[in-house]
């Protein structure tokens, strides 16, 4: 294995070395041994400290497994002789792993194009704006996708190292990893419900506008029905004018913003409250613990009752 750095988070860098450099050869004799590499084995600047890299890409002729643990910036192209030995490390039949914006070296070298990927929630939407061939998921927390597997932001690179290791040496040994490191095998959910999902205060903010005044007094009316021609009704509009309007102020229709802010109260509301999930159903509009259930796990990909116990301040609790 080639852990190739190049500037980055501490953390990426890290959990590459304590899941799967470390020695666990306890465990299996076969487990991995690996190389840390970068472009020129120059030193590479990592947080607030540098670390000394011995070997060039020069490694990555004899890796089996490539490992981008990170990428300085989105912003940052890398370079070409950098594109290249990924490219070629990979069509000799290396496997490519990226934890967080590395899958950027990965897009940059072709290797992800038509291929679904995973990278940090918040460069998803530039993402897919530089490198419209990949189909970037931005709910999941890793994708293994045969000889391509990428991961989200920071801490989900230790969901996919978890995953590379049962992958590689069965669940048995990976569930003991996860022990020793005091991390669960497995997370519940996806990387969508560490999203924000506040209120567009851009639109409220537009005093003359009867679309942003009814999005402010709907906003205070979650709870209740709010079909369209109810919506337009206070605007005094009808429902098609009031859907025209609405979706060139917001970008997104009356029923998808309401979906939106539906599901942030919902989770204002099992982070602050003991209410049962039926009382947050209700209170956030959705009706019945079902419907919430449905939409939580389509927006998030988690249950109401997973998002309450990851998310709960415990001085709330």
């Amino acid at each position: 294995m080639a852990i190739l750095v190049d500037g980055m988070s501490a953390l990426e860098p890290a959990v590459a070395y304590d899941f799967l450099g470390a020695d666990r050869r306890s465990l299996h004799p076969a487990w991995y041994r690996y190389t840390v590499c970068s472009p020129g084995a120059e030193p590479v600047r990592i947080g607030g400290a540098t670390m000394t890299v011995h070997n060039g890409l020069d490694a990555l002729r004899r890796a089996d497994t490539v490992l981008i643990p990170g990428w300085c910036s989105i912003d940052h192209r890398p370079s070409e002789e950098l594109v290249d030995a990924v490219g070629r490390a990979h069509q000799r039949g290396a496997r490519l792993v990226t934890f967080c914006t590395g899958a950027v070296v990965a897009a940059e070298a072709g290797l992800l194009d038509g291929r679904p990927a995973a990278t940090h929630w918040n460069a998803g939407a530039e993402f897919v704006r530089r490198y419209p061939l990949v189909r970037i998921d931005p709910c999941v927390l890793y994708i293994d996708d045969g000889d391509v597997l990428t991961s989200a932001g920071a801490a989900a690179s230790i969901d996919l190292s978890l995953h590379l290791i049962r992958r590689d040496f069965g669940a048995d040994i990976a569930n003991t990893v996860a022990r020793d490191m005091v991390v669960p095998p497995h997370r519940d959910g996806g990387q969508a419900q560490f999203v924000a999902l506040p209120l567009d205060t851009r639109i409220t903010a537009l005093a003359d506008d009867p679309v942003a005044a009814t999005i402010e007094w709907a906003s205070a009316r979650l709870h209740e029905d709010l079909p369209v021609e109810r919506l337009a009704a206070h605007t005094l509009l009808s429902p098609r004018q009031f859907s025209r309007q609405f979706k060139a102020r917001t970008g997104t229709s009356p029923h998808q913003w309401l979906l939106t802010q539906r599901t942030a109260l919902a989770q204002r509301l099992l982070e602050t409250t003991d209410d049962p999930v039926e009382l947050v159903a209700r209170g956030s509009g959705f009706a019945t613990a079902a419907a919430l259930r449905l939409r939580f796990q389509q927006a998030l990909r988690t249950s109401p009752q997973a998002y309450r116990r990851t998310f709960r301040p415990p001085s709330a609790a």
